[in-house]
């Protein structure tokens, strides 16, 4: 049971983003995210948001509408719409782009999933980005970048089956350490005692 969130970020390949789409996922459009569902030929379920970056409003979809002043975005209510329904598992789509803040915002967002202990990741058409408090196995091809960012300074960083490996290592705010690695078997495991790291797996 996953939730699948189509924001108004960008898309550049859509096929390649639908393929990531599964036929049981429940799927909420934050606003202008239903134009890029119409692009994929997908219908969500709900479309939530104030409705300011939207082509047309569907007549045959539910929607929810909320005041363009508001304390939250348009993916922030259709998360916690998602989580109010149950949902524990979520993908992110179309949440980066040209506009910095809401990329910025939309990654930071991935706190609340650990805080939650939920599941969740953002996907692009180059970047799968994920954050961790404890430990995650990556499941992708040997030669794949893979980059372990702290956003708090985190203690006990370990990693296996990376060409630059990390044993109770302490990763500090600011500095790229842990940029660029790569994956050398198909499950490289990473953990950490204390803190928080974005993980992002990435494709030039």
């Amino acid at each position: 049971m996953r939730a699948v969130i189509i924001s108004s970020g960008s898309i550049t390949n859509y096929e390649y983003i639908k393929s990531h789409i599964n036929t049981d996922d429940t799927i909420i459009c934050a606003d202008g995210g239903y134009d890029h569902a119409k692009k994929m030929g997908i219908t969500p379920n709900i479309l939530i948001g104030d409705f300011d970056s939207i082509t047309e409003i569907p007549d045959d979809i539910p929607c929810m509408r909320h005041p363009s002043e508001k304390n939250l975005t348009d993916t922030e209510l259709a998360i916690e719409y998602a989580r109010n329904k149950g949902f524990k598992n979520f993908l992110l789509l179309a949440s980066t782009g040209s506009r910095m803040d809401h990329t910025l915002t939309n990654i930071l967002l991935l706190k609340t999933f650990v805080e939650q202990k939920e599941t969740a990741v953002i996907i692009n058409e180059n970047n799968k980005i994920m954050m961790i408090d404890s430990q995650i196995i990556i499941t992708e091809p040997p030669d794949t970048i893979i980059s372990l960012i702290p956003i708090t300074n985190c203690t006990g960083v370990t990693t296996t089956n990376l060409k630059y490996p990390l044993t109770d290592a302490t990763m500090h705010v600011g500095k790229g350490v842990g940029i660029s690695n790569i994956i050398l078997d198909d499950n490289a495991t990473i953990s950490v005692k204390s803190g928080l790291l974005i993980i992002t797996v990435s494709q030039d």
